[in-house]
C-alpha cells in the first residue's frame, strides 16, 4: 500500500544536505518498514543516482523500481514548443532515456516506466511516436510495466489521464495521478475507469503541502468559502479538518493519507520524506487505509466538485 517516493520537496534529502549514508538509512528503514515500491525520476536531482546505491546488495526481486521519462516538450513554460502538440525528439530518445536510467539506478530491469507530465495536447503524438519503442523495450526485458503520469498543476481535472483511459486502455499497466482530500477530480472518471480496465493506480503528492501546515490550510478554505466553492458555514475557519483527528487517527496528515488509500482503484500512495521519523509517522497512518465512514463522505460531500489544484 505504501510506496516511497524520492521526488517532493527534499529529494530524498538532497536539498536539506544529507549524506549518502543517510540516504541509504533512510531507504533501508524503508524496507525495514515493509515498503517494496521506490519511485524515481531523472527530474529528481541525482534521485536515481542515490536510490541505487542505497539498494545496492539488496535482492533485487525484493523491490520494485519506478521512474519516468520525459519528452522534451513535456515541462516547457506556457508558450514555449510543446504546448500545441509539437513534440521534437525522435523515437531513439526514448531508449537513450531507459539506458541512462538503468545506468544510474545500477540494474538491468525497471518496473515501472512512466511518460512523464503527459498533457492532452501532446497525448496522442507521444503515444504514435513512443508506444512502439517503450513495446520494444518490454521485449527485451530493460522494462516490465508501461505507465504515465499527468501534471496535477497544471491539469487539476486529470483530463490528460482520462484521455488515456478512455482511448487507451490495453496500453497502460498503471497510472500515476494525484488523489485526496483536497484534490479529488480523479474520482470522477479516472478512478472508475482504472478499475474497470484493471490499471494499477500509484498515488502521488497525496498530502502535499497544505494538509501539513495548518495557517495555508485555513487560507486555502478561507478563500474557497469566499468564492463559494465551500458553504460559509462549512468548516470552522480554525483548524478546519481539526474534527478529523479522533480515534486511531493522530493527525490531518494521517487522514490525508488514509483517505488517499481509502479507495478501490489505489493500488499505492506514495510518500517522501527526508526524515526517518517523519517516514515511520507515515507508514503507521496507512496501516489502517481507511477513515471512518461517515467522516470520508463527509469529505467528499464538501471537497468532491472542487476541481481546482491545492
Amino acid at each position: 500500500m505504501v510506496g516511497f517516493g524520492t521526488g517532493g520537496p527534499s529529494r530524498l534529502g538532497q536539498l536539506i544536505g544529507l549524506t549518502q549514508q543517510q540516504q541509504s538509512k533512510l531507504v533501508r528503514r524503508a524496507l525495514d518498514l515493509g515498503i517494496n515500491l521506490f519511485d524515481t525520476s531523472s527530474r529528481y536531482g541525482n534521485s536515481e543516482e542515490i536510490l541505487g546505491r542505497a539498494l545496492s546488495g539488496v535482492p533485487r526481486s525484493s523491490y520494485i523500481l519506478s521512474t519516468k521519462w520525459v519528452h522534451a516538450s513535456s515541462w516547457s513554460p506556457p508558450g514555449v514548443g510543446g504546448q500545441d502538440g509539437e513534440v521534437k525528439q525522435d523515437p531513439q530518445a526514448l531508449v537513450r532515456g531507459v539506458e541512462q536510467s538503468l545506468q544510474r539506478l545500477g540494474t538491468d530491469t525497471i518496473d515501472i516506466m512512466h511518460f512523464h507530465g503527459l498533457r492532452t495536447q501532446q497525448y496522442a503524438t507521444v503515444v504514435q511516436r513512443f508506444a512502439p519503442v517503450m513495446k520494444q523495450l518490454q521485449e527485451q526485458g530493460k522494462i516490465r510495466f508501461v505507465s504515465m503520469t499527468t501534471r496535477y498543476i497544471a491539469d487539476p481535472r486529470h483530463e490528460a489521464a482520462a484521455l488515456a483511459l478512455r482511448n487507451d486502455p490495453n496500453l497502460w499497466d498503471a497510472i500515476m495521478i494525484k488523489y485526496g482530500i483536497l484534490n479529488q477530480a480523479a474520482a470522477k472518471e479516472v478512478l472508475p475507469l482504472a478499475l474497470k480496465n484493471n490499471i494499477g493506480v500509484m498515488n502521488m503528492a497525496a498530502v502535499g503541502i497544505k494538509l501539513p501546515n495548518q495557517d495555508v490550510l485555513e487560507e486555502l478554505i478561507g478563500e474557497w468559502k469566499q468564492r463559494s466553492l465551500l458553504p460559509a458555514d462549512s468548516l470552522p475557519d480554525r483548524n478546519p479538518l481539526g474534527w478529523l483527528v479522533r480515534g486511531d487517527v493522530t493527525s490531518v496528515v494521517a487522514a490525508g493519507y488514509r483517505f488517499a488509500a481509502d479507495h478501490p482503484a489505489i493500488g499505492t500512495v506514495l510518500t517522501g520524506t527526508a526524515s526517518v521519523a517523519h517516514l515511520e509517522q507515515n507508514v503507521a497512518a496507512l496501516e489502517n487505509p481507511t477513515l471512518p465512514e461517515s467522516d470520508k463522505q463527509k469529505l467528499i460531500e464538501l471537497f468532491c466538485e472542487i476541481m481546482e489544484y491545492a
